[in-house]
């Protein structure tokens, strides 16, 4: 059974930092490409930054380069996202998302809430 486990939302101060986690289990994470996505109120399910399954690439957002970091652990199946200098608008729900690097499959974690208000 294939499972995304986000954790590590919360309440934050503008300025703060969280670190999300996502915890996969029933496929072979070293073959998919991690990425977090976020949607907020009102608003398109928007990309936020990827980490390949071959070399550990990554890739960011515009709007959140230089403040956040993906980083994902193969032995632990787990995917992170730093989040530092957070802003009001950076309040969404995040989304963990895995897809194949060898055939179709896509799965989308449940979601964790970040709210950042003073």
């Amino acid at each position: 059974q294939v499972q995304l486990v986000e954790s590590g939302g919360g309440l934050v101060q503008p300025g703060g930092s969280l670190r999300l986690s996502c915890a996969a289990s029933g496929f072979t994470f070293s073959t998919y490409a991690m990425s977090w996505y976020r949607q907020a109120p009102g608003k398109e399910r928007e990309f936020v930054a990827v980490a390949s399954s071959t070399f550990g690439s990554t890739n960011l957002a515009d709007s959140v380069k230089g403040r956040f970091t993906i980083s994902r652990d193969n032995a632990k199946n787990m995917a992170y996202l730093q989040m530092n200098s957070l802003k009001p608008e950076d309040t969404a729900v995040y989304y963990c998302y895995a897809n194949s690097r060898y055939n179709s499959n896509r799965y989308w974690g449940q979601g964790t809430q970040v709210t950042v208000s003073s």
